[in-house]
């Protein structure tokens, strides 16, 4: 690599809003995020479903996949 075209690439901590911790490498000085493995859902197992205005009885009923 040239030397002095690179920005550095160094360690650094992101937060998350859960208020996790976790330390990377990237070129950014500091990174702050909204979700992160410690509280996405899809990770931690929490995932619901949500249903809006009957959807889902709907599309059950409209298919007759209830019983």
């Amino acid at each position: 690599m040239k030397e002095g075209i690179h920005p550095r690439y160094e360690l650094t901590e992101v937060r998350c809003s859960c208020g996790n911790v976790f330390t990377t490498k990237t070129t950014a000085r500091s990174m702050e995020v909204e979700i992160c493995s410690a509280c996405h859902p899809f990770f931690t197992g929490t995932q619901k479903m949500v249903d809006t205005a009957g959807r889902i009885e709907r599309f059950k009923k409209r298919y007759s996949l209830e019983k």
